[in-house]
């Protein structure tokens, strides 16, 4: 089975920067921050399957996309033996536009 580093980008860091930010004045950090945690761990998966997904070359060349628990959108791509996880869009994001 091939493995895959998986790497993000400093703008899906900055995502998740700010959900984090978000969800923590909404709840609380804790709160905040478990969901942050299951979200990364959801991207870290792609280091053993990371031809999941659905593709997108209609936005971007090589782009892919899958979600998380019905409210992220996590938009990554893969090449040679890294999968780079691009953005992490929460809620109604119009993600499409914003790639």
């Amino acid at each position: 089975m091939i493995e895959y580093e998986v790497f993000f980008a400093p703008e899906a860091q900055d995502d998740l920067q700010a959900i984090y930010d978000w969800i923590a004045d909404a709840t609380s950090p804790d709160t905040a921050m478990s969901y942050i945690e299951r979200i990364e761990a959801h991207c870290l998966s792609l280091k053993h399957l990371a031809e999941r997904g659905h593709r997108r070359d209609d936005i971007r060349p090589g782009l892919r996309i899958f979600g998380f628990e019905r409210r992220v959108t996590i938009a990554f791509m893969v090449e040679d033996r890294r999968a780079t996880i691009l953005r992490v869009f929460y809620g109604g994001r119009n993600w499409e536009e914003i790639m």
